[in-house]
């Protein structure tokens, strides 16, 4: 009899203590994207990135610049592309994710697009590196680089985090729960923001919000967005602070805030 008292004391005692302890609950608040305007472009078909003065909208094998003020096109890109993917802003030129996708075996580069002469080049060759570029950004002194694999093979695309002298730091996968609601396609944009990294599908209205693992090599899922673009490649937008995607079928680049 003694020894059944004490245990229900010890079980009682346990569950007081438990119920002092704080219960985690987490602050973050799903904030989807608000459509805020719109630029028709032909060749909004790929991506788009805009600075303070220009909008570019990006198909395969150019890039077109636009007048943000009156939507006017004022020049296109000169130089060979094959399968431009994504574009990204940095100290005065737009780096976009090139590709020869659906050649194979696959070959990958960043191009470099000099934004006063339209010249494309090339920036960084990762010749086959096991999937197909779609998407590469300068954060936090590193360069992010997301290669894709499609099909039944898509669970397999993966993300690198490679110095400034291009050695490998990092190297990740996607969680399922992401993959699952790619169909045959792959993961077409990315941006870090706000400590987070927001990704794109192929299609759908979705931003998938995700941060590195403390743990492992896959991805964490945080939530969704709601945003008004089309999947495809997006970039921030510096001059209104929010985010500039594509509508692909309405060829049409898509400005969005944040609600």
């Amino acid at each position: 009899m003694c020894r059944i008292i004490i245990v229900v004391a010890l079980l009682v005692l346990g569950i007081i203590a438990n119920a002092a302890e704080p219960i985690a609950v987490s602050t973050d608040k799903s904030r989807d994207w608000s459509f805020t305007s719109s630029l028709s472009a032909p060749e909004a078909n790929q991506a788009a990135a805009a600075d303070e003065k220009f909008v570019y909208a990006i198909t395969n094998a150019l890039i077109a610049k636009y007048d943000r003020v009156t939507g006017k096109r004022v020049a296109v890109s000169d130089g060979a592309a094959q399968h431009l993917n994504s574009g990204f802003l940095w100290e005065g030129k737009l780096f976009c994710a090139h590709s020869n996708y659906p050649m194979l075996p696959e070959q990958s580069e960043i191009k470099l697009l000099d934004l006063e002469s339209m010249r494309l080049s090339v920036f960084k060759d990762f010749g086959d590196f096991g999937g197909s570029l779609t998407w590469a950004v300068r954060h936090d002194g590193h360069w992010w680089c997301n290669f894709a694999r499609y099909g039944a093979e898509n669970n397999e695309t993966f993300l690198v985090k490679f110095d400034a002298e291009w050695n490998e730091k990092g190297h990740w996968t996607y969680p399922a729960a992401v993959i699952q609601k790619l169909g045959q396609y792959s993961l077409s944009g990315g941006i870090w923001r706000n400590g987070d990294l927001l990704v794109t599908g192929h299609d759908d209205p979705l931003f998938f919000r995700l941060r590195l693992p403390i743990q492992g090599k896959v991805l964490e899922l945080v939530e969704t967005q709601s945003v008004p673009f089309t999947g495809q490649g997006f970039a921030c937008d510096t001059h209104t602070g929010g985010l500039v995607g594509i509508n692909r079928a309405k060829r049409q680049v898509v400005f969005a805030v944040q609600k």
